[in-house]
């Protein structure tokens, strides 16, 4: 079980998997330029180093530049973020997940946000 699996990453180290995800891969720089009040590039460094050690990541070397890649799948990614999620706020449960989502005092679902639920719902 990696450190995603555990819930074991920091705010700014599931950003950066987040972005290598939407971009694919990226450079330490390209990286830097894309996160919220970035740190300073050698931070943006070390933090991938940090996800490469965990087993997040992992870099090719392109001329004299890293180029990192996620080391697993978003699919696998999300699951374990949503089983994180379902763990620590829904007792483990999907219902209490999907009721959460329902209750019109939290969320302003639209009619067409709560028949597309339905949709995905009657096709499992």
């Amino acid at each position: 079980m990696n450190r995603l699996e555990r819930g074991q990453l920091s705010r700014r180290e599931r950003q950066i998997l987040e972005i290598l995800y939407r971009l694919g891969q990226g450079t330490a720089k390209e990286v830097q330029e894309d996160l919220p009040d970035p740190p300073s590039y050698s931070a943006v460094r070390a933090l991938l180093a940090t996800l490469e050690g965990k087993e997040m990541v992992r870099h090719s070397k392109e001329g004299r530049r890293y180029v990192y890649k996620p080391a697993i799948t978003p699919k696998r990614a999300k699951r374990t973020a949503l089983n994180n999620l379902l763990q620590t706020f829904f007792e483990g449960k999907p219902e209490n997940l999907v009721a959460s989502l329902l209750d019109p005092s939290d969320q302003q679902l639209t009619k067409k946000e709560i028949d597309k639920i339905r949709s995905l719902i009657d096709r499992k």
